[in-house]
């Protein structure tokens, strides 16, 4: 966003960007200080693997912006409920007299450089002040007493405007980072990017849809799994691969479903052969082997947790913390750049797919990218006679 980063964030844009990304009950203060308790835990944590891991705590920088950002959303999230506001809270611990909707990230600032051991310092006494908070809401302390809650949070603010100080992290730049990743995951407006291969020929796009007879056959004494379209088998026939049997064989599944509803897989496009051929560095880079073994692998992860989970049978929404790790997965390819809350929806419809040709052991996988959507169908006389069923 505009100006994030330089100093320009004003702290009323980042409170009402966090009311519209809240996913809390509007009256659950309880989750929102534990949430606060928790980030500060998590800022505690940073420090302690820097210090055990030196150099070997990768992200160590990249750890503390979130956490900090985290901790930001949530004073936002407890004010807002207290009857307050971040914004009062800020432009009190600044010390600014005029309007609070004109108080600014960059106006709460520790002032003069960082001392030595300022982070270690600043965050014990910020864990203390975070300590005091919930052992003061937990008595009630700031039942129907705005003014109270308010008090707390500004003794809360300058030990964390230290921290950030400390670290090098300007809290502008933290909050900043917490609308992005927030959008990401919650956005206000829920919009398709468009396909990567828009404009190009059609000989290179994905398809905008598609009709795949999947269906498990006996050969040999050994059961697999073949897919069809169009009258040609796609790929190989598919095992496991793993004991106990654990019907991975359908996974092929989840990589149309990476098609059709992120518009965006390197398994597929290689299956139909439909690679970026007229674009050199596509071709080699977003389209090429090791592309592949991403999307595999990823794949191939997402389904062992998924299996401990009755592969979402159950799951409405995913966690936070997965859709992270699979942008981690694909960091530095293009498929970085699709926000988690796509990365939900196609997940999320692969495995009911998946779950339907489970119980049904055959099926027609249909795929609409216009729509973003996958889903199964029975098949018809014609189709089991294609694929030689009964």
């Amino acid at each position: 966003m505009a100006g994030a980063g330089k100093g320009w964030l004003l702290v009323a844009t980042f409170e009402g960007h966090a009311a519209k990304t809240d996913q809390l009950d509007d009256r659950d203060l309880d989750t929102a200080v534990l949430g606060l308790v928790g980030e500060v835990g998590s800022l505690v944590s940073a420090l302690k693997k820097k210090r055990r891991d030196t150099d070997g705590f990768f992200g160590y920088h990249e750890a503390v912006v979130e956490e900090l950002g985290d901790v930001l959303w949530y004073i936002s999230a407890i004010a807002r409920r207290g009857g307050t506001s971040l914004s009062e809270v800020m432009a009190r611990a600044a010390g600014h007299a005029g309007d609070a909707s004109t108080i600014r990230f960059a106006d709460l600032t520790a002032g003069g450089p960082a001392r030595p051991g300022a982070f270690e310092a600043s965050l014990l006494a910020l864990a203390g002040e975070a300590g005091d908070l919930a052992k003061r809401f937990a008595i009630g302390a700031y039942h129907d007493n705005p003014d109270a809650l308010r008090g707390d949070l500004i003794k809360f603010v300058r030990p964390l405007a230290e921290a950030a100080a400390a670290t090098e992290v300007d809290l502008d730049g933290a909050a900043a980072k917490n609308i992005e990743k927030r959008e990401d995951r919650w956005p206000t407006e829920r919009r398709f990017p468009p396909p990567k291969d828009d404009g190009l020929h059609v000989d290179e796009q994905l398809p905008r849809k598609m009709r795949v007879l999947i269906y498990e056959r006996e050969v040999n004494g050994t059961n697999f799994v073949f897919q069809k379209s169009g009258g040609i088998l796609l790929g190989d026939r598919l095992t496991d691969n793993h004991l106990p049997p654990d019907d991975y064989r359908f996974h092929d599944v989840f990589h149309l479903a990476h098609a059709a509803v992120l518009g965006w897989s390197p398994t597929t496009r290689a299956l139909l052969r439909i690679k970026r051929k007229s674009q050199k560095a596509v071709d080699e880079n977003e389209d090429g082997a090791r592309a592949n073994l991403i999307e595999e692998g990823l794949t191939t992860w997402i389904f062992e947790t998924a299996k401990q989970h009755r592969f979402f049978a159950s799951t409405s929404k995913l966690g936070l913390d997965l859709l992270k790790d699979i942008k981690r997965f694909v960091r530095g390819y293009e498929a970085e750049a699709l926000p988690m809350w796509l990365w939900e929806s196609a997940i999320l419809q692969g495995y009911a797919v998946f779950r339907e040709l489970q119980a049904s052991r055959r099926g027609v996988v249909m795929t609409d990218l216009d729509l973003r959507r996958i889903w199964l169908e029975p098949m018809s006389d014609e189709d089991r006679r294609l694929c030689g069923l009964d």
